[in-house]
């Protein structure tokens, strides 16, 4: 093994079961078994199943080889259910393999949710002590670095205030400060950033490519969000049903999950889709998102977008506001819309919504939409409690516009509007005199 490697991944496979034990009869079991045991195909499995459910059992991860040297900012991206998170679980040492070796050279400090590795009845500064600890690390030495913990999260003002009353904002915040600034020698981060402010998000950014860069941290990095990928890292891996399908550059990487993840379809059911980690409370389940009456994704240019909402009530909902996010097709951002304290009701009840949006400023193309559900919370702040990919859209090209998008811009402005138009002729025999023209 050379002396640089950070983490090395051979053969790794994940199973879970999914929540039945057996398959209804014994002699189905015993079918099921006795063709596994041979490495044949189940005869109770379903035709046209997903191939990673082997009886009752689900591969999360279905054979994973990897090698990470020190000093690497890899991304990890794909559609979710794809295994990136269980993958990160492997690693923090979460749970363990069902086959293959893991070797980790180094400590290692992770963020795979909001509020993992906190206790919600202690502190903020008790949770500071905690985490090092863990580490391996003395008080004297966490003592050393707390100020400057405290100061990165911006919360010092209730680093004295049990975790439990923090919002997910500030939750993010100091355990990003805290995996930032602990002895560790590999950082994890898993869809931590979704919760921040722009600003928070930066600053995190730049820790960690300085982290990165200069003191030779490895970094893991799983976002949906395309920008801060190719912003950090220098490397990305895509996954899909549990298997890597690409290592390396990462634009290309991109463009790979892009064909995989795009669904062109006018309805989605959300009904069996995971929800990102950093959800804490889904007083709002959204279970489907549709454009009414339409069977495709495309549009003119000129025409309102109508996008139908059903979501059910998972407890009561006072004053809920709601961000529609529109992105490029590769999920970096481009704009968003904002509905404020627009719904209440009872838990227990279906609510069924239209919204419309203007794409006249959209230049041709095809684009992708996020649907965030949040309430204002008592920091001031923003507590999501629900949020989906949404539907994508496509633009159509009426016209053959040839736009320059590298070079213009990703939106169309407004035409412009000329009021009056005036012209002028030098007066005869006279020098630079000019005489108004009607």
């Amino acid at each position: 093994m050379e002396n640089n490697t950070a983490i090395s991944i051979k053969g790794v496979k994940k199973m879970y079961r999914l929540g039945q034990i057996g398959g209804g009869t014994l002699q189905g079991d015993l079918q099921s078994w006795w063709a596994r045991k041979r490495g044949k195909e189940d005869p109770n499995s379903k035709i046209g199943s997903d191939q990673r459910l082997i009886g009752q059992t689900f591969m999360a991860l279905n054979g994973i080889d990897l090698e990470i040297k020190q000093g690497e900012a890899v991304g990890i991206i794909g559609k979710n259910g794809a295994g990136k998170s269980t993958l990160l679980k492997l690693l923090s040492r979460v749970t363990a393999p069902t086959e293959g070796t893991i070797d980790i050279y180094g400590r290692i400090t992770s963020m795979l949710e909001v509020g993992t590795g906190f206790h919600p009845e202690m502190t903020g500064r008790e949770n500071v002590y905690m985490n090092g600890a863990i580490l391996g690390m003395t008080r004297a030495e966490i003592d050393s670095k707390m100020d400057q913990i405290i100061e990165f999260s911006e919360v010092g003002d209730f680093i004295d205030t049990p975790v439990k009353r923090y919002s997910s904002g500030m939750y993010v915040k100091l355990a990003f400060s805290v995996a930032a600034h602990l002895d560790s020698e590999i950082m994890i981060m898993d869809e931590v950033l979704a919760v921040g402010d722009v600003a928070f998000q930066k600053k995190c950014l730049d820790k960690m490519s300085d982290a990165s860069k200069t003191e030779g941290k490895t970094i893991l990095y799983v976002s949906h969000n395309m920008a801060t990928i190719r912003r950090l890292c220098t490397r990305c891996l895509v996954l899909n049903e549990g298997k890597v399908v690409f290592d390396g550059d990462v634009d290309q990487a991109i463009n790979k999950y892009t064909e995989i993840e795009v669904n062109y379809s006018a309805c989605i059911d959300y009904t069996k889709i995971p929800r990102l980690k950093y959800l804490r409370n889904t007083k709002i389940r959204v279970l489907k998102a549709e454009y009414p009456g339409k069977k495709t994704i495309v549009f003119e240019k000129n025409h309102k977008i109508t996008i139908k909402l059903l979501w059910l009530n998972e407890q009561d909902v006072n004053n809920a506001c709601l961000r529609i996010e529109l992105l490029k097709i590769d999920r970096s951002p481009l704009g968003t819309s904002l509905l404020n304290y627009f719904y209440s009701g009872k838990k227990g009840e279906y609510v069924e919504a239209e919204f419309e949006i203007d794409p006249s400023f959209l230049i041709p193309g095809q684009y992708a939409t996020n649907y965030t559900f949040f309430e204002k919370n008592e920091f001031g702040g923003n507590t999501d409690i629900d949020c989906v990919f949404g539907l994508y859209i496509e633009i159509l090209n009426e016209h053959n516009l040839n736009w320059n998008e590298q070079r213009w811009g990703t939106f169309q402005l407004p035409d412009i509007k000329v009021n009056k138009i005036n012209k002028y002729e030098l007066a005869p025999n006279k020098d630079l005199v000019i005489e108004h023209v009607n």
